[in-house]
């Protein structure tokens, strides 16, 4: 890992979250009555939690609108929650007016084009291997773990090393 992708970590109070490509692996399933159906990794779950009681705050930030993504959301304790969204950098700004956060505290892991207006102006940028090119070649580190797979975990593991937080987050698990 290269001191500047760590040094960026450090920095982090709000990681901001895609959805689709990132806590599910983009793929979209349709029930009998025309429902979305997604998949979330519970490792990325976890993960998401332990940033949070290490006093990261987190967001989500999505182009659809599902119930269900809501509903994840509120498992996981995520306050910010802005989906339906088209202009993820409007949704970016009054998440920075409502954390009192500044670009350079914030992360954003996303995959396709429409994150990049974000991507481009937050402190720590990140995408996943299966992210579009364009997107991968412009963000500070692209995770081992592909999206919905494990890639948000990655992140927040990296996230809590790097604020030297890791080892207060698994202590309670190593009695």
């Amino acid at each position: 890992m290269n001191d500047q992708v760590v040094a960026r970590a450090a920095r982090v109070r709000l990681m901001i979250f895609d959805v689709d490509g990132i806590l599910t692996d983009g793929s979209l399933h349709y029930g009998p009555d025309g429902e979305a159906i997604k998949t979330f990794n519970v490792l990325d779950g976890h993960g998401i939690k332990l940033l949070q009681q290490s006093g990261v705050a987190t967001a989500i930030i999505s182009a659809r609108k599902s119930d269900i993504v809501a509903r994840r959301a509120a498992d996981l304790g995520i306050r910010h929650l802005h989906q339906g969204v088209h202009d993820k950098y409007a949704a970016f700004k009054q998440l920075l007016a409502d954390t009192g956060c500044n670009e350079d505290e914030t992360g954003f892991i996303g995959d396709d084009v429409i994150d990049l207006p974000i991507l481009l102006r937050v402190g720590f940028a990140a995408s996943v291997p299966n992210g579009h090119i364009e997107v991968r070649s412009r963000v500070h580190y692209v995770t081992d773990a592909p999206g919905g797979r494990g890639a948000a975990r990655e992140l927040c593991d990296l996230i809590l090393k790097a604020q030297g937080n890791y080892e207060a987050a698994l202590a309670p698990y190593l009695k």
